[in-house]
């Protein structure tokens, strides 16, 4: 029976390479799955059967816990150096999104006082 090593949602396409790298340096057999169409599954990293899971469980484990202390190092820097993306700079990169929660928490405000303001008449 297989099983799932690592589900991708929200992994980023350069992790998910490092994994497959990893994966065949090792030369640990798995396949991967697709996300869905609709989004329902993420896709993911499986192996056929329980024999070296593990093994691949204890190096993806080493992996991540190596990526995660790498990225914060990233973080860290770009913060230093002032490179880090700001709110501003998630304002202008998806404007659409960004409009989409003010309105989204307008509507919740009017919404949630409405009943207030008809009460006070």
């Amino acid at each position: 029976m297989a099983h799932l090593l690592l589900n991708l949602r929200h992994v980023p396409e350069d992790e998910a390479d490092e994994v497959r790298a990893l994966l065949d340096e090792h030369r640990i057999d798995f396949y991967e799955t697709p996300p869905s169409f609709w989004g329902v599954s993420a896709g993911g990293f499986w192996l056929p059967d329980a024999a070296g899971l593990a093994a691949a469980q204890a190096l993806l484990a080493g992996y991540q816990a190596e990526r995660g202390e790498r990225m914060r190092a990233e973080r860290e820097a770009a913060l230093r150096e002032g490179r880090a993306p700001g709110t501003w700079a998630g304002i202008r990169a998806r404007p659409g999104q960004a409009i989409g929660a003010i309105v989204g928490i307008l509507l919740m405000l009017a919404v949630a006082t409405l009943p207030f303001l008809l009460i006070a008449r």
